[in-house]
């Protein structure tokens, strides 16, 4: 198509459902699958590839030194997340697989297992129901760069590294207590953790690797020569944990990071929408969110006095509704928006909506038309703090500058005599919109579910701050942990 003989105009819609059903990501991994698979039949592979299902499991490594409670912490995420539990132990007792029986003889010879029977016995593993189904959680492999480097050759990757770490005078102690059930095979320890129940007491050992503070410390040093080059490997999405502190703690930041998305290399248009009670400061946010993200800065009210200015055939629908002080009824304020939100500059730069919707209703007659938002914010302000903000608010009506009788007061006793308080800013009608936003404000936070409460009760540019925070980077994906 040549753009010089007619604009290339991209529906708003396209992107809205480009980044709900996440197109690039799934044109990246259908060309990453290429290239580590190397089919001979590339066109019947992406075939079988799109029939699969959608494989946004969780694909997890939990990692640290020994005695740092990988494993209690590996148990308890595949416990809440209903995913699959894969650890050396577990695929060495596989008695079917003849690649753990090959690993088996190995480890009889005293000899390493090899790393590609290791990459041989995960592939296997992965390859299962409940893994792609659920997804899994590697525990405390791989041990070296080498092993690490195989997995990501065959197309094994983790979406989400996690490393325990603990000073190793701490890691010494917690081993030399460490006490295992043979039965059961819990790990228990005799300080922190013993056993109510006599006959398990009387069943513990030792675990196989020994507890000597010698034995612990060789375990430490091979540890430290491997983990910065593991790190390496899972840089781009690796979170290291403390693991000094109780085992709650540790869980809750580590399911937190769980919660969270890589960042994407897929082209963003951010679609924001401020809600608020009246002076929340959603003008200020918007302008600065306009001005250093190139947004276009659209308010309802402003394109309503627009259209009646401009004396378009929509504007003269409006301009009765505007001269008796009503508001513009719902469709044509809907029709509006559609006609802004859908031109050039706004579905190319993307845009910042304060003032609508007000109501559910309106939200959901804005996503019908296309434009659904993937950011919603939510300022949160005191009533106290919005009197304080609004009526003791006054206008030159010389210059038409603004004061503050706190933060920006008049300069000098005459402007401070002929500042006169905007109706709008009276106590009464401030509390009318407080009321009015108030009674909507529940019903739109249940159908904006990704909406991000933000406290705008401080400095424009430290809410700023937390706007652009959440706006950057993607939202906390939701863990259902009850079903």
């Amino acid at each position: 198509m040549d753009a010089t003989k007619k604009p290339l105009r991209i529906p708003p819609q396209f992107g809205v459902y480009a980044e709900k059903h996440n197109l690039f990501e799934m044109f990246r991994k259908l060309i990453e699958d290429l290239l580590i698979h190397k089919p001979g039949d590339p066109l019947e592979f992406l075939q079988e590839q799109l029939k699969r299902d959608d494989n946004d499991v969780p694909a997890i490594i939990i990692h640290g030194p020994t005695a740092s409670g990988k494993t209690t912490i590996s148990k308890m995420v595949c416990s809440s997340l209903r995913t699959a539990y894969i650890s050396a132990d577990s695929l060495l007792a596989d008695d079917v697989s003849a690649n753990a029986a090959e690993a088996k003889k190995h480890l009889q010879n005293n000899q390493p297992v090899p790393t590609d029977l290791w990459v041989k016995m995960i592939q296997a593993r992965l390859q299962l129901y409940d893994c792609v189904k659920k997804g899994w959680v590697l525990d405390g492999f791989p041990e070296t760069r080498e092993q690490a480097l195989a997995l990501q050759a065959v197309g094994i990757t983790a979406k989400h590294y996690v490393v325990l770490e603990a000073p190793d005078t701490v890691l010494i102690e917690r081993q030399m207590g460490k006490r295992i059930d043979p039965q059961t095979k819990e790990i228990y320890h005799t300080t922190f953790d013993f056993p109510t129940n006599p006959d398990v007491e009387s069943r513990l050992v030792e675990p196989p690797e020994g507890c000597s503070e010698t034995s612990t410390g060789e375990r430490l040093m091979k540890w430290h020569r491997f983990s910065k080059g593991l790190e390496r490997c899972y840089e781009k999405y690796s979170k290291s944990v403390n693991a000094d502190q109780p085992k709650a703690d540790i869980f809750a930041q580590v399911l937190t990071f769980l919660k969270s998305k890589p960042r994407s290399l897929a082209p963003h248009t951010p679609r924001v929408i401020l809600l608020g009670p009246t002076g929340s400061g959603k003008g200020v946010q918007a302008a600065l969110l306009a001005s250093k993200y190139n947004l276009v800065n659209v308010s309802s009210g402003q394109l309503v006095k627009e259209a009646v200015a401009n004396e378009s055939k929509m504007g003269e629908a409006m301009k009765p509704y505007v001269e008796r002080g009503m508001l513009v009824p719902d469709n044509q304020m809907v029709k509006l928006l559609d006609e802004r939100l859908s031109q050039v500059d706004c579905t190319s730069r993307g845009w910042v909506l304060r003032g609508f919707p007000r109501t559910r209703e309106q939200a959901e007659n804005l996503s019908s038309c296309g434009h659904e938002a993937n950011r919603v914010f939510f300022l949160d302000v005191p009533n106290d703090s919005v009197y304080e903000r609004l009526t003791l608010r006054s206008l030159d009506v010389i210059t038409g500058q603004r004061y503050h009788s706190l933060y920006n007061p008049p300069r000098t006793v005459e402007i401070k005599d002929r500042g006169l308080q905007q109706p709008k800013d009276a106590e009464e009608e401030v509390r009318q919109r407080l009321s009015e936003f108030y009674a909507y404000a529940e019903e739109i936070a249940d159908f904006c579910e990704d909406a991000q409460h933000v406290n705008a009760d401080q400095d424009p540019h430290t809410v700023f701050e937390c706007i652009e925070s959440m706006l950057v980077n993607p939202t906390p994906k939701k863990l259902d942990l009850d079903e």
